[in-house]
């Protein structure tokens, strides 16, 4: 078993639509996500299948070491992770956040226009996983509701 135990939450962020997804120092989690976190476009995002959408602090800071603007919550992630191998952040695998929650990866995430203001020259498809393996957000499902913080733990557990 996988243990990563120096990884943590480093941003949450919501919005009421749309991008950028602002922080927040703490969040609920239900099965649908973040409370006070609302997607406009549901045929795409969020449900149960995609009730949190996270991301790589490491990924985004070689974003900007390319010339990219992305910041924590512009590209639409909810949840910002730093100190896990995000190779291995891969649908199937399960973590814990904090004490309460325990979420599974269920997909990559696609990107969309609507980011494009993140990327130099408007480049989305940057984060593509089908064009950039390993450079994707993830979608995952809510196995174990409840609080999270900022600094919070993050640590892989067997399915």
């Amino acid at each position: 078993m996988e243990h990563a135990v120096s990884a943590r939450i480093v941003g949450l962020q919501v919005s009421d639509g749309g991008v950028p997804k602002l922080p927040v120092e703490a969040a609920v989690v239900t099965p649908t996500g973040l409370v006070g976190d609302r997607q406009r476009n549901l045929v795409y995002h969020g449900g149960p299948e995609r009730a949190l959408c996270l991301y790589s602090l490491e990924r985004i800071q070689s974003l900007q070491a390319e010339g990219h603007p992305i910041v924590p919550g512009a590209a639409g992630e909810n949840v910002t992770l730093e100190g896990l191998d995000w190779s291995t952040v891969v649908p199937g695998r399960r973590y814990r956040l904090g004490a309460e929650v325990t979420i599974e990866i269920t997909s990559y995430t696609t990107p969309c226009q609507n980011i494009a203001p993140s990327f130099a020259e408007g480049d989305y498809g940057r984060i593509s996983q089908k064009t950039h393996p390993g450079d994707s957000r993830v979608y995952a499902r809510v196995l174990r509701t409840g609080t999270v913080r900022v600094g919070d733990p993050v640590e892989a557990v067997e399915a």
